[in-house]
């Protein structure tokens, strides 16, 4: 199957979709958006045929589990690991723009600080800086590849860290404090979500006596009667 043929099936607004889900993969991503809606319509095709030739109930059972794997495929291989993704980059933004504001206070300029601090710190979010930093050496400014590097990151927080740190590029406003502040959330947020998975710990606590401890007791309470029936 050619794009042209995949034009005729798809409207232009599900292919942007998959294409802008496979973008928020980011740089290191080797899923090509056609090849996926082709891999996907091909074997949801065989799920239906194969399902209506061994289903009792092949008129019920093969739409709908043709539809759960349609549907489900696309949030297995791109909707799940882009939420992943953006909770792994919101873990390394933090120190990563802290990193980036003390280079800025040492008085270079945004690219020279975006410079110095993808050369120091190892992460996925660094990587993506680093691409950045090199389209700008093959003709973009910086506000266009941020820009572009913006349609790769699946987090809004960092997301709106970029956006400021566009702003100030254009207008020339200060950066320093701008990044100060979105330091400051980004600890406070992780402060905060660290807080929510320590109040569920008794709820999964609770959850994980129900499903063990309770039937082992019970176990133990009712032997003696087992035994005596035995």
């Amino acid at each position: 199957m050619n794009n042209r043929f995949i034009e005729k099936i798809y409207t232009k607004k599900s292919i942007n979709r998959i294409r802008k889900k496979t973008t928020l993969l980011g740089i290191y991503n080797k899923i090509d958006p056609i090849d996926f809606m082709n891999t996907r319509l091909i074997i949801s095709l065989l799920i239906f045929f194969i399902t209506f030739l061994v289903s009792s109930y092949a008129y019920i059972a093969s739409p709908i589990i043709t539809i759960m794997f349609y549907v489900g495929i696309e949030y297995l291989i791109l909707d799940s690991r882009i939420k992943k993704r953006a909770s792994k980059l919101d873990y390394e933004a933090l120190f990563f723009f802290e990193v980036l504001t003390l280079s800025l206070e040492k008085g270079r300029n945004l690219k020279g600080a975006l410079d110095l601090t993808v050369r120091n710190i190892q992460s996925e979010l660094s990587d993506e800086f680093k691409v950045t930093l090199e389209s700008i050496e093959y003709g973009k400014t910086l506000t266009e590849a941020l820009t572009d590097m913006k349609k790769r990151i699946p987090s809004d927080t960092i997301n709106n860290v970029i956006l400021n740190i566009t702003h100030s590029n254009v207008f020339g406003s200060e950066v320093v404090e701008t990044l100060y502040n979105q330091v400051d959330y980004l600890r406070d947020k992780k402060l905060f979500e660290a807080k929510a998975h320590i109040a569920k710990m008794p709820i999964k606590i609770s959850i994980v006596s129900v499903v063990f401890f309770i039937p082992i007791i019970l176990l133990l309470i009712l032997s003696p009667v087992l035994i005596s029936i035995i």
